[in-house]
C-alpha cells in the first residue's frame, strides 16, 4: 500500500458546564488536549517505577511529526497564511463565543452552532492545506458535536460527510446519552426538563433534534424505536468510527462525588458502557475513567488506540467461531474475558473483564445443535511501516482468553462448588504479523505450547495458510487447545482476519 499523506487533525472537547466552566476552558490554548498524566507501577525488586504520559497533543507531535500552529492565535494564524501543512493539529474552540470573560454579550451555547462552526473550520483547513479530508478526534460531548455535523448539518446541505471527514475517534462520548441508575429516571428527566447547565444535550429528545435532519424529524419527538447511537444507513460509514470506552467509574467518582454512584458500575463514572458505543464501529475497552487525572484522554491506552486507528495500515480482527457450549449444563452461564496486548507498549490496548463489569456473554448454540454465531473478541490496528529493531522483525500481539462459568438455581447464583475469579479455561494466543508475498504472513501459537518466556519465542516455519481467495483479505482459523474442547466444543477456533487499513 503506498504511503498516504497525513491529514489535519481537529480536536473537539467535551462538555464544560455553566458559564464559569466555559470561562475556565477557554483559558487553555488546547482545550485540554495537552493534558498528560503520571502514575506509579511496581517495578523490579518491588520498587516503584514512574510512568509519564506526555499528552496526546505532544505525542502526535513527537511520534507522527504533527505541527501545532498557534503563534499568537489559531484563527489569526489561519487568517494570515494562505497555505498550511496537512500534518497539523487544530482545536475547535467552539466555547470561545460563549465565554463571558471574552465578550460583553456572549453567545448562549447551542450544539448545532458548534457543529456549524466546526464545518467552517474544516472547510478552511481543507482549502489551505489541500487535504481532501480531516480526522476528527473528540472527547465526550465533542463526539456529539461531530455527529451533529455528519448526521444533520452536512446532509441538510446535500453534502456527503465522507467528503469532509476521513476517520472519527471518540473518547467516552455518550452516543446513547447519559442515563442514571437511581431515582427511576427522575434525575434524568429533571436534567432534560430544566437544561441544568446545558446538560439537556444528553437527553433523548434533544439528541433527536440535533442528530436528525429537519426534513426527517417528527414533530412529536423521537419514534419509539429510535436509538441515538445509530448512524443512519447511507450516512457516515460506521467502520470509519472508533469508540474508546472507559470502564473505571471509581476514579471519576473521587473527583465528582455522586456521579458514578448515580450512573452505575458499568460506566466510566459518567457514561454507561453501552452508551459509549456506535453500533458496527470499532471499539476498545480500557480501565480508565471519563476524565480527570486517570481519564481516557490523558492515558497511554487511549493514545495507542488513537495512533493506530489514524495511521495504521493493517486491521486485525479476532473472533471466536464454531462455539458449542455444553447443552447439558443447564443453569450455567458462560463468559469470556479478553485482553489485547501489543508488543513494545507499556499498557494493554483492550480489556473486557468481569472485574470491570464488561465480560463477553457467550451465546448458547442454536436449537438444532449448530454452532453459535461468531463472537467478536478484539480488533486492533497495526502499522507495518513503523520502525522495529532487528531482533523483533514482526508485529506481535497477544490475545489473552479466559472462559468462566456462573451457575444458578432458581435465579440465584450457586457458590457451593464455585472458585471465584478462577477460569475454566485460560490461555494466550501469540500472533506475529510479518511481510510475505502476495500478502501478510501470519504465525500464531498458544502460550501453553511454548517453552520458556514468550519474549524468547521466534516464529519459524510456514505461516498460517490463507483461507480466503479474495485479494487483500487474509483469513485463518486457529484451533483452540484440546483443553478447551469440553467447554467450547470440538470445532471451536479463533478466526483471524487481516485486511489493509487506509
Amino acid at each position: 500500500m503506498p504511503d498516504q499523506p497525513k491529514l489535519p487533525i481537529v480536536y473537539v472537547r467535551g462538555f464544560a458546564g455553566d458559564t464559569s466552566g466555559i470561562n475556565n476552558v477557554v483559558q487553555d490554548p488546547f482545550y485540554g488536549f495537552n493534558e498528560g498524566s503520571t502514575h506509579v507501577r511496581v517495578g523490579p525488586d518491588d520498587k516503584p517505577a514512574f510512568h509519564q504520559f506526555e499528552s496526546p497533543l505532544l505525542r502526535l507531535h513527537l511520534d507522527e511529526g504533527y505541527r501545532i500552529l498557534v503563534q499568537g492565535g489559531q484563527e489569526t494564524y489561519l487568517d494570515t497564511h494562505d497555505e498550511i501543512p496537512s500534518d497539523s493539529i487544530w482545536i475547535h474552540r467552539f466555547y470561545d463565543a460563549s465565554a463571558s470573560t471574552w465578550s460583553t454579550s456572549p453567545r448562549k451555547f447551542r450544539l448545532e452552532d458548534a457543529a456549524e462552526d466546526l464545518l467552517r473550520l474544516v472547510r478552511r483547513l481543507k482549502e489551505k492545506s489541500g487535504a481532501p479530508r480531516v480526522h476528527l478526534v473528540a472527547h465526550s460531548m465533542g463526539g456529539l458535536v461531530c455527529r451533529c455535523l455528519v448526521q444533520k448539518i452536512l446532509p441538510e446541505l446535500g453534502e456527503d460527510p465522507a467528503d469532509h471527514v476521513d476517520r472519527f475517534f471518540t473518547y467516552g462520548t455518550p452516543h446513547g446519552g447519559i442515563a442514571f441508575d437511581v431515582g427511576f429516571g427522575l434525575v434524568e428527566r429533571l436534567m432534560a426538563a430544566t437544561g441544568i447547565s446545558g446538560a439537556d444535550v444528553f437527553a433523548p429528545r434533544r439528541m433527536y433534534e440535533y442528530l436528525t435532519p429537519d426534513s426527517l424529524r417528527e414533530d412529536d419527538g423521537p419514534p419509539e424505536n429510535w436509538d441515538p447511537r445509530e448512524i443512519p444507513e447511507g450516512g457516515f460509514p460506521p467502520h470509519r468510527v472508533f469508540c474508546l470506552v472507559g470502564t473505571d467509574p471509581t476514579d471519576y467518582d473521587v473527583a465528582h462525588g455522586l456521579s458514578a454512584r448515580a450512573v452505575g458500575a458499568r460506566s466510566d463514572g459518567l457514561v454507561q458502557i453501552d452508551n459509549a458505543q456506535v453500533p458496527h464501529a470499532h471499539r476498545a475497552f480500557v480501565h480508565r475513567s471519563h476524565s480527570g487525572r486517570y481519564g481516557l484522554v490523558n492515558s497511554e491506552e487511549g493514545y495507542q488506540n488513537l495512533q493506530r486507528f489514524l495511521f495504521g495500515d493493517l486491521r486485525v480482527q479476532a473472533e471466536l467461531v464454531g462455539l458449542r457450549l455444553p447443552r447439558e449444563s443447564r443453569g450455567t452461564s458462560w463468559q469470556a474475558e479478553v485482553r489485547l496486548a501489543v508488543r513494545g507498549l507499556p499498557s494493554v490496548m483492550h480489556e473486557q473483564l468481569s472485574a470491570h463489569w464488561c465480560p463477553i456473554q457467550l451465546p448458547e448454540p442454536h436449537g438444532d445443535g449448530t454452532a453459535a454465531e461468531p463472537v467478536p473478541l478484539a480488533t486492533t490496528f497495526l502499522n507495518s511501516k513503523a520502525p522495529r529493531p532487528p531482533e523483533t522483525p514482526t508485529l506481535r500481539y497477544a490475545l489473552h482468553l479466559r472462559i468462566l462459568s456462573l451457575r444458578e438455581r432458581d435465579g440465584i447464583l450457586r457458590f457451593t462448588d464455585h472458585l471465584e475469579q478462577t477460569a475454566d479455561f485460560a490461555d494466550i494466543l501469540v500472533v506475529d504479523v510479518g511481510s510475505a508475498e502476495p500478502g501478510p504472513g501470519v504465525w500464531a501459537v498458544w502460550n501453553s505450547d511454548l517453552p520458556g518466556a514468550i519474549w524468547e519465542h521466534r516464529p519459524t516455519g510456514t505461516p498460517c495458510g490463507d483461507e480466503d481467495p479474495r485479494s487483500g483479505v487474509w483469513l485463518a482459523h486457529i484451533p483452540l487447545p484440546a483443553t478447551a474442547a469440553p467447554i467450547l466444543g470440538e470445532g471451536a477456533s479463533i478466526r483471524l482476519t487481516v485486511t489493509p487499513w487506509g
